[in-house]
């Protein structure tokens, strides 16, 4: 589920949105109010539980060889999404709904010299019509090439991830699981 051209997407588990307003996310480092959406690019960043903490990692100009093949590895494609065990039944059951907008209503939100990660107005918006059912956010995954992999704890991968050129997105880290200890048997002299 992607937006087509002139549009962007509002994932959603509600389908009962008929206008959205601009507000400050109580999880927001911005403190201007937006309607939040997303473009083509970063529309399977959002194919997951709301509340699921997600890692991601892709292919991108400056994207060593070695990192490619440490982080993606073989198998194919650009881009592996990480999600915890825990996640795996709400992946599979949550019903997740797509918004159309015009994209003329809204504008690129990116952070100093980083890629814009979403799409933003500051003005109330209204569907195009009614939201969509995304379907399977599994199957989604699957038709889009991306791998989807199941971890015990997102913490190292993230971190392999943030240490390397690969993009990356981190999304509702805050809902993973704690870090592990780090293991105390590697540090052994005997």
């Amino acid at each position: 589920m992607r937006p087509a051209p002139g549009e962007v997407l509002h994932f959603s588990e509600d389908p009962t949105i008929e206008r959205f307003a601009p507000h400050v996310a109580p999880t927001s480092a911005e403190t201007t109010p937006y309607v939040w959406a997303v473009d083509a690019r970063s529309a399977p960043s959002y194919w997951f539980p709301r509340q699921c903490p997600r890692a991601m990692a892709w292919v991108r100009e400056g994207t060593t060889d070695a990192d490619r093949d440490r982080i993606i590895g073989p198998g194919g494609g650009e881009r592996v999404h990480a999600i915890e065990y825990t996640w795996w039944d709400a992946m599979r059951t949550t019903r997740l709904y797509a918004y159309r907008f015009a994209a003329e209503a809204f504008e690129p939100l990116a952070s100093p010299a980083a890629e814009p990660h979403a799409m933003v107005s500051t003005e109330p918006v209204v569907p195009l019509g009614p939201p969509e059912p995304v379907g399977n956010l599994i199957d989604c995954h699957a038709a889009a090439g991306i791998q989807l992999r199941l971890l015990p704890n997102l913490w190292p991968f993230w971190d392999a991830v943030t240490a390397g050129t690969l993009g990356h997105s981190g999304i509702r880290l805050r809902n993973a699981a704690p870090r592990p200890e780090p293991d105390q048997s590697r540090y052994s002299t005997t």
